[in-house]
């Protein structure tokens, strides 16, 4: 049994706790207060009056796909770009768990990501939640953490496109998803009653899809690719999250209605494609105020350990501090389906702690110890 006192404690979904401590047993939290009575034996980690976070989480990263040193090419394994839709690829056949991002992202504070494939294809396959800990892919994977990427706007078509292949347009690219969940569909009913259909590797991997039992990630950075994303999942009632939300800010009432998840970032991007000319550092904010669900990413893979400090940037731009926050913590783990075991520090939920020597979302502080299921991975105190 373990136990950190003295700290400054963001539980995020509850109050700050000034002074307060964490006891966690087996890789769980038993108890978090101002005053809580510590078993005999406990070990006690000091935490001097730091700030405690839970484990931070990015939920739209390239992890271990993108990898962390750079290679020749033809060694990324983030595009599966043969086809404009691969739904039956997993992220979890290329997960590496040697790869040299995992520890400077673990010690930024990181505990839980979400993996996946890029934005090559309109239908590009199954990314999947992990923990950064363990020696093995199947160790690191959070079992039926699944959910399907897809890609609308200046990717696909440009990947095919420019090679004479389909998608050429946008309008192309909303038409490939269409007739492979319309044949998805036919393929469920057809299993449905009992008609068990010839197996198709893709159809099948999309049948939790358009049973509305997986989640679909859209990229999506022009606001048009936005509302036709939102087309889409209303067409087929799909759950989905919006992917980077680049001009979200053009239609955040929209989104807002919605109550769409958006996941925004790489917020620090130049100009260097036509759908990247509208971003703004104020976007989260401003899905914020209209009543948008916000979570940020770094979208890549070794930069992730500097999301923190990026999360600054959209403070500054209108995004409330404690917004700013959840948008790291129990927003993100929402989106993957994990909010009842990660995203905050409560009774009952995964020991996964962040402790930071000043404010976390400031590019002067350091994360100087990270805790992931009970177990400390990083410390620099």
């Amino acid at each position: 049994m373990k136990a950190i006192i003295n700290a400054k404690i963001y539980t995020v979904t509850g109050p700050v706790i000034e002074g307060g401590s964490v006891l966690y047993d087996k890789g769980r939290i038993l108890e978090v207060g101002k005053d809580i009575k510590l078993p005999a034996g406990t070990e006690i980690i000091d935490a001097e009056g730091r700030v405690l976070t839970p484990g931070l989480i990015d939920c739209h990263t390239h992890l271990f796909l993108m990898h962390g040193q750079e290679t020749m090419p033809g060694h990324q394994d983030y595009n599966e770009g043969i086809d404009a839709s691969t739904p039956q690829i997993r992220a979890l056949d290329a997960l590496n768990p040697f790869d040299a991002a995992l520890e400077p992202v673990r010690a930024a504070g990181f505990t839980t990501c979400y993996t996946g494939p890029g934005s090559a294809n309109v239908i590009g396959g199954m990314g999947c939640s992990f923990k950064l800990r363990g020696k093995t892919a199947d160790e690191m994977y959070i079992e039926g953490s699944e959910q399907m990427k897809m890609a609308l706007g200046e990717n696909p078509k440009r990947f095919y496109g420019l090679n004479g292949k389909s998608p050429v347009t946008r309008m192309g690219s909303a038409a490939i998803a269409r007739e492979y969940f319309n044949r998805a569909i036919e393929y469920a009913n057809k299993k449905d009653a009992g008609k068990e259909p010839a197996f198709d590797a893709k159809l099948e991997a999309l049948v939790p899809v358009v049973r509305g039992k997986m989640k679909v990630r859209i990229h999506s950075h022009q606001a048009d690719d936005i509302a036709t994303a939102l087309r889409l999942v209303r067409e087929y009632k799909l759950p989905y999250a919006i992917e980077h939300c680049t001009e979200g800010w053009k239609i955040a009432d929209v989104l807002g209605k919605e109550k769409s998840w958006c996941v925004v970032g790489p917020l620090l991007v130049g100009p260097v494609k036509k759908e990247l000319w509208g971003a703004r550092l104020e976007t989260a904010g401003i899905l914020d105020a209209e009543g948008a669900n916000v979570c940020l990413t770094a979208d890549g893979g070794w930069d992730t350990q500097y999301l923190p400090a990026y999360a600054g940037f959209a403070v500054k731009h209108g995004l409330p501090w404690e917004k700013a926050l959840k948008a790291l913590t129990i927003n993100p783990a929402t989106v993957m389906g994990l909010e009842s075991r990660v995203g905050s520090i409560e009774p009952g939920k995964d020991a996964d702690f962040a402790m930071f020597d000043g404010d976390p979302l400031s590019n002067y502080t350091g994360c100087v110890m990270t805790v992931i299921d009970g177990e400390t991975l990083s410390d620099r105190r």
